[in-house]
């Protein structure tokens, strides 16, 4: 399997969930049971669908591009020993594959010893319109307002509204009932829209002056 040295292309920033919607339900059922049966290549072809979204949730978490590499090369790894013991329950196989992106996390945090360093930037390319510039701007200061939030809070974040999932796919993979769920939801939104409009109040003054 290739490494995941592949962050910060353009291509790889712009590929987005719509991806994996081309392919019917049917078609995703076909290649998850080819790599039940040992089929390393499907399974690869299952690999390209799903990369950049369980990258895209690690490193919300993490907050550093290459512990996300890293954490996200040895997901899919765990997801290929254990492919073998996969069984349809209802759900989709991204919510399987997130369920174990989830726990490895979990475990990350709870086995790190050291603080990473955080790489809150996401990646630009060198000459930008101001347009992109600013949307790049808009969403540095959103990553560093979820990059704050309690542990769960920002799971929940992440998953609803970062990788759209709906709130019985986040149940199956975070373990927590659909109440709970809510809960979280509304008070890291709660959270998040304070953390925003302070962040806004701190520059007030300096738009004022340009």
């Amino acid at each position: 399997m290739e490494s995941l040295r592949y962050i910060g292309s353009k291509e790889n920033a712009t590929r987005e969930t719509t991806e994996t919607k081309t392919y019917e339900d049917i078609e995703i059922k076909r290649l998850v049971k080819q790599a039940i049966d040992g089929d390393v290549e499907t399974f690869g072809e299952l690999y390209g669908i799903y990369l950049d979204r369980i990258y895209r949730y690690v490193f919300y978490q993490v907050h550093n591009k290459v512990t996300a590499e890293d954490l996200t090369e040895e997901i899919f790894m765990k997801a290929w020993r254990g492919i073998g013991k996969y069984r349809w329950k209802g759900q989709p196989f991204s919510a399987w594959l997130y369920r174990i992106a989830h726990n490895h996390v979990i475990d990350y945090f709870r086995t790190s010893r050291q603080h990473q360093p955080l790489d809150r930037e996401i990646p630009a390319d060198g000459d930008q319109p101001q347009q992109e510039l600013e949307t790049k701007q808009i969403q540095q200061s959103l990553l560093r307002a979820i990059s704050s939030l309690p542990q769960q809070q920002k799971q929940v974040i992440t998953l609803k509204f970062i990788e759209d999932l709906d709130n019985r796919a986040i149940e199956h993979i975070m373990g927590k009932s659909q109440g709970a769920i809510r809960v979280m939801q509304m008070r890291a939104l709660a959270a998040l829209r304070q953390i925003l409009n302070e962040e806004m109040e701190e520059c007030e003054p300096i738009y004022q002056r340009l």
